[in-house]
């Protein structure tokens, strides 16, 4: 574990950096959870709700109500279950299709996740998986990622990490291809957004192709007005990779995304990070 970080600052609206108006919302949102039962203790510390409260600007109303609907939601996806029993068997022939997967940190301690879209062949891909079991996936990466992912990192860098940066490379992607994929980029996009809120901390959108305007103009509709502004989209290398080097140091970012990380079985299957040190 590293030493902590005493150049930290908590950002606003985080622990330890709360304004009186925001400690009482944090105190009247866990009360109302607690009368109403449905605050658990294991899951549900202070971090965790200000994560709801931030989601909604520290209305405790809009804030419980969304609370409420996540819970609902994990009982009826069953999250706690298939985080003990989910084996996602066809994770290494997903990959050549879609590659999903989170590679070291930025230089803020944040885990960097890597989408990249270029070789989707969504026939090829639904031959091996579903949409079900895609998404049930990205359930059980989500949990690891607040339970694991994020505490390694944490306790690397010396200070909270809350957030990841996530990257979405388009290049080579078809316009037809993401219009097939669309109804799983979508309820991804919900669950992201609505059940593991405030996890994003940056989303660079690198190789945009021409006519993505279209795609975007869809995808807007899909995120709250928060979420759109962590969006950056960039063009080619020329645009994104001196961008993406001032907050990832080289050795962290892989060789096709401008770094020069070549793991030995492929980046996108290494799992590198402090979460497998």
């Amino acid at each position: 574990m590293s030493q902590p970080d005493s150049n930290y600052t908590p950002p606003p609206g985080h622990l330890g950096n709360l304004c009186s108006e925001q400690e009482a919302a944090l105190g009247k949102l866990k009360e109302e959870l607690q009368k109403d039962g449905i605050l658990v203790e294991a899951r549900h510390d202070d971090a965790t709700l200000l994560r709801f409260l931030r989601a909604r600007k520290f209305d405790v109303e809009q804030s419980k109500e969304m609370f409420k609907a996540a819970e609902k939601w994990r009982k009826e996806f069953n999250v706690d279950e298939l985080v003990k029993t989910f084996d996602f068997t066809e994770v290494a022939e997903v990959d050549k299709y879609l590659p999903q997967y989170y590679h070291n940190m930025d230089k803020s301690g944040r885990p960097i996740y890597i989408q990249r879209l270029g070789n989707l062949n969504v026939k090829a891909m639904y031959e091996c998986t579903t949409q079900e079991r895609l998404l049930q996936h990205l359930v059980v990466e989500y949990e690891a990622f607040l339970n694991s992912r994020l505490p390694a990192c944490s306790s690397a860098v010396g200070h909270p990490v809350e957030t990841s940066f996530s990257i979405l490379d388009l290049g080579g992607v078809s316009l037809s291809s993401f219009i097939r994929v669309k109804d799983y980029v979508s309820e991804a996009t919900k669950i992201g957004q609505n059940y593991y809120p405030e996890c994003m901390g940056k989303f660079y959108v690198i190789n945009a192709p021409m006519g993505f305007s279209t795609v975007w103009n869809v995808v807007k509709g899909w995120l709250d007005e928060v979420t759109v502004d962590k969006v950056h989209i960039l063009g080619g290398a020329k645009e994104y990779k001196a961008e993406l080097l001032e907050q990832i140091d080289e050795g962290n970012l892989t060789e096709e995304l401008g770094g020069t990380c070549k793991c030995a079985q492929g980046c996108s299957l290494s799992d590198v990070g402090p979460w497998n040190a």
